[in-house]
């Protein structure tokens, strides 16, 4: 599913590529026509890198799970969903998002934050090979230099198949606690608060959404996923805020991932977002008051806080090409409007309120047209660009994964 904002582009050839043989053939053809290639594993690209006008490769053909004891070799082209399915079968999963369409090579290749992950790090750390096809044709696989880069640096080629480390696939309840508009500041500020003391295996997202009619009040969600029921108890404890509304299911680990996915409905609407790392706070009722004044109709406002620590935080900066390892939490910034209408003001302003409050980096899966490659790699930068030289000399492919 390509995301709607790019829909509408067309390229000359779309290629779907059951496998390497595949994929060498629509590198010569786009060779041969001076053409730019995409590849598109789900198409979730914010920055539509999935998208062009050109080539578009097409791995989604190159679907599969195989697993073999405590690994797993996946074709570039699964989705989640398929990826979840596969493994529950024999009790195991990788830590990963929740969407249940996002292409798994895209996401790996930008790092990949879910559930899991404060326990087991990102879908990139479980990263242990990659069998790519380069721009000249040639098959590859990856050696420990490369793998570095494909820990969260993109893909200097097309990726036909990764494997993972898998782990076993915890029983869990998933919850969403809401919580009175009034209330934004007060539940921010404990959020944020308590987020360094909380144990790994606490997964709890906040998210304050302005909705599209401006008389209707903000939304007020923290959800995610916990080991057990006492635990959402103690969180509750910690937001020192009675919810207004709190639904709990226990089970699978499948089953919290579908829970916590929804119904994954299409929405045609466009998504503007802006993203940035933080190893502090950000002022809560600046960014409420600003989130609330002002409303344009049509317009969807929302912040998105993830929760970061935990495994995320216990690899060192320069052992992947992925180097956000020292924040707090993740906070994207969304306008969300009709496929005729432009975001208003809010966006920027907002980004420009808790910019300086950031890292300066930005997670690599919620890229943004224009943002220099320092804002995704940081200290990486010189090595991300130096692999990207050797291994694609012509830069024939995106700076940036796309899902």
């Amino acid at each position: 599913m390509v995301l709607p904002r790019f829909a509408g582009i067309r390229p000359v050839l779309l290629a779907p590529c059951g496998g390497p043989d595949d994929v060498a053939a629509a590198l010569e053809k786009a060779r041969e026509g001076g053409l730019a290639v995409a590849v598109r594993s789900g198409g979730h690209c914010f920055a539509g890198r999935s998208s062009g006008t050109g080539v578009v490769i097409d791995v989604s053909p190159m679907a599969g799970v195989e697993v073999d004891g405590d690994r797993a070799v996946i074709g570039a082209g699964t989705r989640l969903a398929g990826v979840y399915d596969a493994l529950a079968a024999h009790g195991r999963t990788i830590p990963a998002g929740c969407g249940p369409t996002v292409g798994i090579a895209g996401l790996a290749l930008g790092g990949g934050l879910g559930i899991l992950g404060r326990r087991h790090g990102l879908t990139c750390d479980s990263l242990l090979a990659a069998t790519l096809v380069l721009a000249d044709g040639r098959t590859i696989e990856a050696d420990d230099e490369l793998l570095w880069l494909l820990r969260g640096g993109g893909a200097p080629g097309v990726v036909a198949s990764l494997t993972f480390r898998t782990v076993p696939a915890p029983d869990s309840t998933a919850f969403r606690l809401t919580f009175p508009a009034a209330a934004a500041t007060h539940v921010l500020d404990a959020w944020q608060q308590a987020l360094p003391s909380l144990d790994d295996a606490v997964a709890a997202s906040l998210v304050v959404t302005a909705p599209p009619d401006p008389a209707a009040p903000l939304v007020v969600a923290v959800f995610g996923a916990v080991p057990h029921p006492a635990a959402v108890d103690d969180l509750i404890r910690r937001l020192d805020l009675a919810p207004l509304t709190d639904d709990r299911r226990h089970g699978t680990h499948r089953e919290t991932k579908r829970w916590l996915a929804g119904d994954d409905a299409p929405d045609e609407r466009f998504a503007y977002p802006h993203s940035e790392y933080f190893r502090g706070t950000v002022p809560s009722a600046d960014l409420m008051h600003l989130l609330a004044a002002d409303r344009v109709p049509g317009e969807e406002r929302e912040l998105d806080f993830s929760p970061w620590g935990g495994a995320y935080n216990r690899v060192a900066a320069d052992a992947t090409a992925f180097p956000h390892r020292d924040a707090r939490f993740l906070l994207k910034q969304t306008a969300t409007v009709p496929a005729a209408q432009r975001p208003g003001g809010w966006l920027d302003a907002s980004f420009a309120l808790t910019r300086p409050f950031g890292t300066g980096g930005t997670y690599p899966n919620f890229p943004e047209p224009g943002l220099p490659d320092e804002a995704y790699y940081l200290g990486n930068t010189g090595r991300v660009r130096q692999l990207r030289a050797r291994y694609d000399p012509s830069g024939v492919f995106a700076a940036q994964p796309s899902s």
